[in-house]
Parts: C-alpha cells; sequence; structure tokens
C-alpha cells in the first residue's frame, strides 16, 4: 500500500548527537519510523553544518534543517527556530587548537592562518569575538579535515567542531582555548552553536498549526531517543567515524541535553545574546526579536 502523506526533509549534520536525535523518524532499512509521525513522512538529508547554512540562504527548499545559530539573522524571514533540537553547551564547546603549544594572546598577534569549518558557523563567529577580526586569516575547509591539516601542518591552528573537540589529542594537537568556555566566562551563559529551524511558509502550504504540529513531533523523536538510548547510539555509531560507543556516548551526552529539549529562558536568552554579539562585530544584519516555535 502506498504512502502519499507529504514527506518533510529533515537535514543535518552527519555526526553523532544530531543522528542520536531523529533517528526515531525515519524509515529505515524498511521498517517503519519508531514514533508515529502523524500525517507527515519524515526524510534524512544530511550535509554539513556551512553546506546547510548556505543552503538555507541560497535555495531556502529544506522544509527543516539544522544550521549555526550565527546563521539566522540570514534567514529569519524564511525560517523559524525550534524549541527543540539545539546544541548547546556550559562550560564547553569547540575547540581552537595548534600543532606546538601557544596562547590567546600569542596567537593575538600572530596573525596566523586558521582552518574553520565555515563562515557562517557560530564557532567561527565566537573566534572573531574571541582574537578581533582583524588578527587572523581564516580559510574554510571540510570539518572533518581540520585536525588532519593542523596536524600536517598545512595550517597554523584549527578550529574544531563536532567529534574532533573529544578526539584532538589523538593526532598530538594542543588546546589553544575552548571557545565555549571562553563564551561562558565572558557572557554568564551557555553558548548556542546549532539550532533546528522550520521553514515559515509550510504553515501556508498545509495549514495553520503546521509548525507547531512539525515542533511537537521532533520534541517526541528527541524524548524517545533519550529513552531509548542504547538503541539511539547504535544508530549514531554510523555517523561517529572510527568512535567507540563509549565515546560516542560521551560525546552524545555534551550536545543532547536539556537545553536540546527547550531551550528555556536562559537559552533563548543566551540565543538573544549571541546574535547581539554577532551584529555588533559586523558578522550578521540585526536578528530582531527571535521566534521560537514549540
Amino acid at each position: 500500500m502506498s504512502d502519499d502523506r507529504p514527506i518533510l526533509r529533515l537535514a543535518h549534520s552527519p555526526d553523532p548527537d544530531d543522528a542520536f536525535m531523529w533517528w526515531p523518524l525515519f524509515e529505515l532499512d524498511g521498517r517503519p519510523p519508531a514514533i508515529d509521525t502523524g500525517r507527515f513522512r519524515y526524510e534524512p538529508v544530511l550535509s554539513d553544518i556551512e553546506s546547510l547554512n548556505q543552503r538555507a540562504a541560497h535555495t531556502g527548499d529544506l522544509e527543516i534543517t539544522a544550521m549555526s545559530c550565527a546563521q539566522y539573522p540570514h534567514v529569519k524571514d524564511r525560517y523559524v527556530i525550534t524549541a527543540c533540537g539545539s546544541s548547546m553547551g556550559t562550560d564547553y564547546g569547540p575547540k581552537l587548537v595548534a600543532r606546538s603549544p601557544m596562547t590567546l594572546e600569542q596567537l593575538r598577534h600572530a596573525n596566523a592562518t586558521v582552518a574553520i569549518p565555515g563562515e557562517r558557523t557560530s564557532a567561527f563567529a565566537v573566534l572573531n569575538m574571541m582574537l578581533g577580526r582583524s588578527n587572523f586569516q581564516p580559510t574554510a575547509i571540510e570539518f572533518d579535515r581540520i585536525i588532519e591539516a593542523v596536524a600536517s601542518g598545512e595550517f597554523e591552528v584549527g578550529l574544531v567542531i563536532h567529534e574532533g573537540q573529544l578526539t584532538f589529542g589523538d593526532a598530538g594537537l594542543h588546546l589553544i582555548e575552548d571557545v565555549g568556555r571562553w563564551w561562558a566566562e565572558r557572557e554568564k551563559l551557555p553558548m548556542p552553536l546549532g539550532v533546528n529551524a522550520l521553514r515559515r511558509d509550510l504553515e501556508t502550504i498545509h495549514g495553520k498549526g503546521t509548525l507547531d504540529e512539525i515542533a511537537a513531533k521532533l520534541l517526541e523523536s528527541v524524548q524517545y531517543a533519550l529513552a531509548n538510548r542504547e538503541a539511539s547510539i547504535a544508530y549514531a555509531l554510523q555517523y561517529a567515524r572510527g568512535m567507540t560507543s563509549e565515546l560516542a556516548d560521551e560525546f552524545v551526552a555534551l550536545y543532547v541535553n536539556n537545553w536540546t529539549l527547550d531551550f528555556g529562558d536562559e537559552g533563548r536568552a543566551a540565543v538573544a545574546r549571541f546574535l547581539q554579539c554577532c551584529e555588533e562585530i559586523g558578522l550578521t544584519p540585526p536578528a530582531g526579536t527571535v521566534d521560537f516555535i514549540g
């Protein structure tokens, strides 16, 4: 029997925490989704976060997409942030690393070339806040190549995201600064890295209340994943790039947490402050009032 329900594409990074959250929504290996998905079918679209940032800005075709928090002001007219599905760190976040020990002050005066995972990423935004926009030379490369590129000497310094935050030491690299800790010490707020967003016109296409309906289903997916952690980790391992199940579980625990279930008042305040800082250093247009669905 054919399934003619509308398909919603849910785009996320190919990393363990996103895979952990959203697998309950998908048909896998011919099996139905782990949860009832209501009047929609959900289809995964996997792409690195900078590509998703650019796609949201240029085509805006994806119905549901992960994006960097720093990207939101560029697409706020097209997308709205969901209250669940965020990646936020408290006193931790992406890592600024080098081949040799170096202080942040030394780096500020070195005018070094820094490998970054994309100019629309939240990690890059905080790096600019830390160093000053004129004090380094950024070069965007694939996020999963940064550790190797720094270890080989291709770049002096690298800004590491995803599971590389836990594994950079295995390549002999040295931590200059945890940008999430730097942000927390300065702002006394968690650092908003990634957000999940819905296309605003889904409300027009599928009827009033659609955005709230989808947001509720996304929350149900995260809740199911947390309640069935062993199965969720098993699925997420295929995106863990050589990590053990124990290390993958540790990484997921960093970014699938209470903030992921709902920003809450503090999380919303962190997003507003983060976007204000991005605007103040000239990285983004004004965000205005940030809408949250759910």
